[in-house]
């Protein structure tokens, strides 16, 4: 074919945003009139004619296709996810392709309708593609060039896509493939005999921002950000409730994550929580609770119920006088596990406690449970057929009986059977003045936290060092006050007594 002249090795061309510029094959084909059948191309016409009176087009091989032209649709909807030729378009693909995001009107919906029409049984073609697709307003413009050999231009086969620029109805704009800046320029290897490869680079040569209007910008941004600041400081409101001193509130935001390994099936949780002494609770607090019914399903070896119930506990801490050496009770969460039948039997499936985490933050936990049982074919039996089993009169003798006064506490003859677990899954938050005071209050209400195993590895470490240091040191005064004759004669022959 006709050798290429040096000066067309290289274009170079600077595009505006939806600029057209016209390739040959539209030169050619919009110069007769004939060929325009809409108003677009009518109007590519008369460009076209006034572009060959003022000496032609500047641009040679790049071209753009503006987000009017058809081929922007097309390019649009005929995209493949893969390069496979046999690739079969899926059902969602098939849908989108019916919708041009660009065109679509959406029109709001009134109060009124909404309210009284929530479900649409019969829903249209037109609905669903209204409401069933992501409808985010896109403007595309494409920069193409067209590679065919010198003199034969002109050709759709030699139409190569260089850049696409889409801008969002959020502001969005997606340049692909990217600014060349630093890197290499983009290759396009054309397939044929001679295999030829063409080089381009993007750059943005977009006018730099005055100084001056981009702090007027920035000024703008601030007084939006201020005014919207001011707004939620509105909603919100200043006013938090504090804590008295000497006070630790404690909030729980707990679930039932799931019981599993249990005998029945169609499993319910019925659960309380108890507050030893210095602990109260707000008087419209609820502290007990019941989960619904929930089917187990086979999981491994394991017949789960997945419950994902959640629960809301708050409580305070109140610091007394007289519990200055003493260690304070944490709450106890007591729960029990059912299961209900089709005839409406139920059956004790298991009893377990859980105490409520120290230490703020997200805690997983998963409890074991048992149930009493009664020697015998007999209770078996009973409770297979006509449900019911032994049951504990006070759930707390889960733990320690809260009737119980003594010092200690016997089981024997207790008859009990290992059943299946139940998994919590707890967030705790802590507030109280004592993290805010360097006073005092905040070194006694600190030691009492830090007694409790609460905040640091490092404080309870501490703890024991320094309790240590203190039964040293008594043992060295012990020593000191014996006389020395008994130290003397209770030694081994050789040896000097040594401290320790």
């Amino acid at each position: 074919g006709a050798r290429r002249p040096p000066e067309e090795e290289q274009e170079e061309a600077e595009v505006g945003w939806q600029e057209k510029l016209f390739s040959q094959f539209e030169v050619d084909l919009y110069q007769n009139e004939s060929a325009c059948q809409t108003p677009l191309d009518r109007q590519y016409h008369a460009e076209i004619l006034k572009l060959e009176k003022a000496g032609g087009r500047k641009n040679c091989r790049i071209f753009t296709y503006t987000d009017h032209d058809r081929f922007t649709n097309l390019e649009e909807h005929c995209q493949k996810v893969t390069d496979s030729d046999h690739e079969v378009p899926s059902y969602l693909a098939e849908r989108m392709a019916n919708v041009r995001r660009r065109r679509q009107d959406r029109r709001p919906v009134e109060a009124s309708s909404l309210k009284s029409k929530i479900i649409t049984w019969e829903p249209s073609e037109e609905f669903i593609k209204n409401n069933h697709v992501i409808n985010t307003p896109v403007q595309t413009m494409y920069i193409m060039g067209d590679l065919g050999p010198y003199g034969k231009l002109g050709h759709r086969d030699y139409e190569h896509v260089l850049c696409t620029i889409k801008v969002d109805g959020n502001g969005v704009i997606t340049v692909k493939p990217d600014f060349t800046g630093t890197k290499e320029p983009y290759r396009i290897e054309l397939d044929g005999e001679k295999r030829e490869v063409w080089k381009y680079t993007i750059e943005n040569a977009s006018v730099q921002v005055q100084p001056e209007e981009e702090e007027r910008e920035q000024r703008v941004f601030r007084d939006l950000y201020d005014r919207h600041k001011e707004y939620l400081s509105g909603l919100v409101g200043s006013e938090f409730e504090m804590t008295l001193p000497g006070t630790l509130r404690l909030f729980v935001n707990g679930e039932i994550v799931s019981a599993q390994g249990y005998e029945y099936d169609n499993l319910y949780v019925h659960f309380f929580l108890e507050l030893p002494d210095q602990w109260s609770s707000p008087a419209l607090q609820q502290l007990s609770g019941v989960t619904q019914t929930c089917a187990t399903k086979a999981v491994g070896w394991d017949n789960v119920a997945h419950f994902c119930y959640p629960f809301t506990l708050e409580m305070f801490f109140t610091q007394g006088d007289e519990a200055e050496d003493s260690l304070p009770q944490w709450p106890v969460l007591y729960f029990e596990v059912l299961s209900l039948d089709f005839w409406q039997r139920y059956r004790v499936e298991g009893y377990g406690s859980l105490v409520l985490p120290a230490s703020p933050g997200l805690h997983a936990l998963t409890i074991p449970t048992w149930r009493p049982v009664e020697l015998g074919t007999v209770a078996e039996l009973r409770r297979f057929f006509i449900g019911g089993s032994p049951e504990l009169e006070d759930i707390t003798y889960v733990r320690t009986p809260s009737t119980f006064k003594g010092s200690r506490l016997s089981r024997l003859g207790f008859r009990t059977e290992t059943t299946g677990s139940v998994t919590f899954r707890l967030y705790c938050l802590q507030q109280s003045k004592a993290f805010l005071e360097t006073s005092a209050l905040r070194q006694r209400m600190q030691s009492v936290l830090d007694r409790l195993g609460g905040f640091s590895q490092q404080c309870s470490v501490y703890n024991v060092l320094e309790a240590f240091q203190r039964a040293r040191r008594r043992m060295q005064e012990a020593r000191q006050s014996l006389p020395q004759d008994l130290i003397s004669t209770s030694a081994p022959a050789g040896h000097h007594p040594q401290e320790p």
